[in-house]
């Protein structure tokens, strides 16, 4: 042995004590971080699917697959940041011994070639990792970047370690197996080796923050935790409000209760590792609508600066709303679930952002000035327009043939609860909808009853807003109702044309111990067509339309098809607009967007509508009457003549004739 590479061993084999002590000293001090979060007793339920779901989602990349080309090269590096850890081994043998090799595998010809392969194509998924950030960067140059605002030296730094690691593997290879072995030459190769690994230790020790590289460690444990088991992101319903792990009792609260966050001291455990484990690839911000509009809100930022924020030395005390983030970002969002769709860690950003304005609201009564009018019509007239409660029958008397009123208990050759909701019973474009779906009902001879004056608003303004107090209230006026009405029945079926009844009704109201059979009014119509209950015209339709996805029916509910199904039975040509289905653009109106004004940057529907006007199409279908508000809107402000009407009322004009 070369007696200087004594020297440089033991030097090395410090380091790497120095290193590894710094990263475990460093990992303790993040687990109490995060430890120190809410508690959140119920992500430790079901341990084992919550395992075989992290297992799927890790080793098959479920939640990357989209991303085809970074998918498969992450997916590349990811093999080789796990499998070349022997190498690593190999390593410090090397330093001493050239010859050295890992006792029994280490002489295996198939463990050579492994190595080389895992190697290889390791390298070439970094590189093309970096092609992929550098291209992004080069021609997007402003907010249609989605790494603006990321850390890019951090990044470039953490591929750049991984990439020197296996160019260190690949030669060190071919030093060991040519003709004439060059002892020293691998014994700098492996020094090169082992220094340049125990650097990133030693750098990443000193950056709780620097999430590119700690998602290495924290995402598995990030969907291992995640709210659902059945490998769907974190959308449909909200979580209830916790406080010190159990729901708040809003009849009879504690006085130590913590209503939503408002510090970093408020935020969960899992909310934390939410944080901690964000990678910064700005996928996210690339789909957030508010974002694309010139709005303040990035998904994307908003983890990071709350990161920064939680795992630094900031006082727990100091409020995280006026203080880290404006308010304009927070009420920004509409909640349509683009970020937490697209981000392949399972970062729930809609949580974290009502969890906020729960605090702004219930604490701190600061919100938006329009929402205090919403939420005064909703506890005075159970609607958020305020009007007449007598009001919610008078599209009935607009119909040609019978609808029936339960006024108590449903009757028995009733097989459907009509949810007529709050637009369908109001709103002039949305009571269109209801007469549609009411009259192909009574067509197809589906029995249904509407509940009438006793319905009122599901809560979904509220909830989504942040006001819980007011959510609970309604929604458990509406579920005794609901009781009433179905009494002792075993099945509890309702159709609903609204996408946020069917998602608030169907979904929320199963925190409260209720369930019902819900059924969206696109699902039940195009099942009534594949029965033969409704007969389309067989005939070819000349008009051409696109199809607007709504996130609460896409996104939240996973529903894509029946919509397209149904319209495709018309015999109507559908011209997809570029962004849809899971990636449909938001039309503006949701959590509680509605009942805001929309002042900063360029309007959300207005950008959803150019989309659809350059589709060239006659018509834009809805299946939702806030996307048709908002995409009427839009129409009429670009004063383009493109109709907006629902699928059902081109069901029905196709059957009618």
């Amino acid at each position: 042995m070369n007696p200087a590479m004594n020297y440089v061993a033991i030097a090395l084999y410090l380091f790497t004590a120095f290193g590894l002590g710094s990263f475990l000293l460093k990992g303790r001090e993040m687990y109490r971080r995060i430890s120190a979060g809410q508690s959140e007793p119920a992500r430790f339920l079901n341990k084992g699917a919550r395992a075989k779901a992290m297992a799927k989602e890790i080793l098959l990349h479920t939640r990357m697959s989209r991303f085809t080309g970074s998918a498969i090269a992450h997916w590349f590096v990811m093999i080789g940041f796990v499998s070349l850890l022997g190498t690593l081994i190999t390593a410090y043998g090397q330093i001493i011994d050239p010859a050295f090799v890992i006792p029994f595998i280490g002489t295996w010809t198939l463990y050579r070639y492994f190595v080389l392969a895992v190697a290889w194509t390791t390298a070439v998924g970094i590189v093309a990792l970096i092609g992929i950030r550098l291209a992004t960067k080069f021609f997007h140059k402003s907010r249609t970047s989605r790494f603006l605002g990321s850390r890019s030296l951090k990044a470039y730094y953490v591929e750049a370690t991984i990439l020197a690691v296996v160019v260190c593997v690949i030669t060190l290879d071919y030093l060991e197996h040519q003709y004439y072995v060059d002892g020293a030459a691998v014994q700098i190769v492996a020094a090169i080796k082992i220094f340049v690994s125990v650097l990133w230790f030693v750098v990443i020790s000193n950056d709780l923050t620097m999430g590119v590289a700690w998602h290495r460690f924290l995402a598995p444990f990030n969907i291992f935790f995640k709210r659902n088991l059945d490998s769907r992101p974190a959308l449909g319903e909200l979580p209830e409000m916790i406080s010190h792990g159990k729901p708040i009792d809003f009849e009879d609260p504690k006085e130590d209760d913590v209503f939503g966050i408002g510090k970093s001291a408020d935020i969960s455990w899992k909310g934390l590792l939410d944080m901690a484990s964000c990678t910064e690839c700005g996928r996210c911000q690339s789909q957030c609508p508010a974002w694309h509009t010139d709005k303040p809100l990035s998904p994307k930022l908003l983890i990071m600066v709350m990161r920064d924020h939680a795992l630094s030395n900031v006082s727990s005390d100091e409020k995280i709303v006026g203080n880290t983030i404006s308010p304009e970002v927070l009420w920004s969002c509409t909640t349509c679930g683009a970020c937490v769709e697209e981000c392949p860690v399972d970062i729930e950003h809609i949580d974290h952002i009502v969890n906020m304005r729960r605090f702004q609201v219930l604490v701190e009564s600061e919100f938006p000035s329009e929402l205090g009018g919403t939420f005064r019509n909703l506890e005075k007239t159970g609607n958020p327009w305020g009007a007449n409660r007598t009001d919610r029958n008078a599209w009935i008397a607009e119909c040609d043939f019978p609808v029936t009123v339960i006024e108590s208990e449903i009757p028995e050759d009733v097989e459907y609860l009509f949810w007529v909701g709050c637009a369908g019973a109001y709103e002039e474009r949305a009571k269109k909808t209801t007469k549609a779906v009411a009259e192909l009902l009574y067509m197809s001879g589906t029995t249904f009853g509407v509940l009438g004056q006793r319905e009122t608003c599901t809560g979904d303004p509220a909830r989504r807003s942040g006001n819980e107090f007011l959510y609970q209230i309604l929604s458990r006026e509406n579920i005794e109702t609901l009781q009433q009405t179905f009494g002792a029945r075993g099945v509890k079926k309702v159709v609903v044309t609204c996408p946020h009844c069917f998602t608030t009704i169907g979904r929320d109201y199963k925190q409260q111990g209720f369930e019902l059979q819900m059924v969206h009014h696109t699902q039940l119509l195009n099942q009534l067509i594949k029965e033969g209950k409704l007969k389309t015209s067989p005939h070819k339709s000349d008009a051409t339309l696109t199809y607007h996805d709504p996130c609460y029916l896409g996104r939240h509910n996973q529903i894509y098809q029946p919509p397209r199904e149904l319209l495709e039975s018309t015999g109507v040509e559908v011209t997809e607009m570029p962004r849809n289905q899971e990636r449909s653009f938001c039309c503006g109106a949701g959590g509680g967007r509605m009942w805001m004004e929309e002042t900063i940057g360029t309007r959300i529907n207005l950008n959803r509508v150019d989309e659809a006007i350059a589709t060239q199409v006659k018509e834009v279908a809805v299946a939702c009457p806030f996307c048709r508000i908002m995409v009427s809107d839009g129409m009429t402000a670009r004063e383009s003549d493109i109709g907006v009407l629902d699928v059902a009322q081109v069901l029905l004009r196709n059957i009618k004739g």
